[in-house]
């Protein structure tokens, strides 16, 4: 008798993101006359900027010759985008990476919800509340979340609450645990942390011999001075610390596809007889195993990032996008309602009217605005209460919406 793995059915039917095209679907097919103007998920519109465009023209040439055709790849990479990223990314921060620690991938989302494979099945793991999806969904998959409850919350997940009330910095666990997700500038909230709020962080995972599994998709965004764009800033970091990066937001690439993760050599985890092993090696070993490598043609269009041209375009583009975060929180302010994010994200977090849910303002939304944004509830209980607006749709489509409030 074939079997399957059980706690797939723990999960909800429909997956966040899904839930909200089936609802939108339905109400566009119902209201075809109607401009659905949508600010919900978190896709770019602009297109991928001309350096990367050209380069992966260049590439597909390549491809056309016997000579110049790229078949398999490094699982990891190839050498020519790792070094880029050390040289552009890292070494300007005065921070130290071998290309050996640095593992391309086709983006931030796979590798934050696959990293739990080398994982052991027993760890305890602690999220922020609200969240982004995969990080608790990844580990229901694998077993390690316990049974969903009343409240919303896994018994066997320890939650964090990033809050107004707290001012959106989370406490540290009130118990131990294992692992610890952060995601700054955060996804849903578009808050972040100070270098000493993260530092907080980094000690006790020292302390406590914790891994930080720390998603820096949207540190392209960051405006402040005292906000770090690396975990890496922080001393200690290395020991402790798994980055996870992307190029879908900044530079474009949600339908091209590319990320990478990076994984010092200092950091250690622990097999069942106490004794030290290298998370790199294991992560190595497993991309090799699962993974063929990002596409030759899109790594060459990730590494014109980089140059000169590109740094220019992509600079372009993520100013592009925080002008359309300022307009959302301006109209939204002016139209009463409190807003967090949006300075140093593509994220503004708002207020739902007093009482009324984050999914009935959702529908309220859809149906009396045709404006389609993300409930806050989906990302946590503590979620409840406010809604997410995405700034990465174009700006004429920004400013109609935010006209209908």
């Amino acid at each position: 008798m074939i079997q399957i793995n059980d706690n797939f059915q723990k999960l909800s039917g429909n997956y966040l993101f899904t839930e909200i095209a089936h609802r939108v679907a339905k109400y566009k097919a119902e209201n075809p006359q109607k401009k659905v103007i949508k600010m919900g998920i978190g896709d770019v519109t602009l297109p991928l900027c001309h350096a990367s465009i050209f380069a992966m023209q260049k590439a597909l040439t390549e491809m056309a010759h016997r000579e110049t055709f790229h078949g398999y790849g490094p699982e990891q990479g190839y050498d020519f985008l790792r070094q880029t990223i050390v040289d552009n990314v890292y070494k300007p921060s005065g921070i130290n990476l071998s290309v050996n620690e640095l593992f391309v991938s086709d983006g931030a989302k796979s590798d934050t919800g696959n990293i739990g494979d080398i994982l052991g099945p027993n760890i305890k793991v602690a999220v922020t509340d609200p969240v982004y999806p995969v990080y608790v969904d990844t580990n229901v998959m694998a077993g390690r979340a316990g049974q969903l409850q009343a409240n919303g919350y896994w018994s066997n997940i320890v939650y964090m609450p990033v809050t107004k009330e707290n001012g959106f910095v989370p406490e540290l666990p009130k118990e131990e645990v294992d692992v610890i997700y952060l995601c700054f500038p955060n996804n849903p909230t578009g808050t972040t942390l100070t270098r000493d709020q993260l530092k907080v962080f980094v000690d006790y995972a020292r302390q406590h011999k914790t891994l930080l599994l720390f998603d820096a998709a949207y540190e392209a965004f960051i405006t402040e001075k005292d906000v770090p764009h690396s975990i890496y800033e922080i001393e200690g970091a290395r020991e402790v610390a798994v980055e996870f990066r992307s190029f879908s937001k900044n530079a474009g690439f949600t339908g091209t596809r590319c990320g990478y993760t990076v994984i010092p050599d200092e950091v250690m985890a622990y097999n069942s007889k106490g004794e030290k092993v290298q998370l790199n090696k294991l992560w190595l070993r497993r991309q090799c195993t699962k993974f063929n490598g990002t596409a030759y043609i899109v790594q060459c269009g990730a590494a014109a990032v980089f140059t000169p041209e590109g740094k220019q375009q992509v600079n372009d583009m993520v100013a592009y996008y925080l002008d359309n975060a300022k307009v959302i929180r301006t109209a939204l302010q002016k139209a009463g309602f409190e807003v967090f994010g949006g300075v140093n994200g593509p994220y503004v977090w708002s207020s739902t009217p007093k009482g009324v849910s984050s999914w009935d303002f959702f529908d309220q939304l859809l149906h009396e605005k045709n404006i389609v944004t993300t409930p806050g509830v989906g990302f946590g209980p503590s979620g409840e209460g406010y809604i997410r607006f995405s700034a990465l749709g174009s700006s004429e489509a920004t400013i109609e919406a935010m006209s209908r409030f």
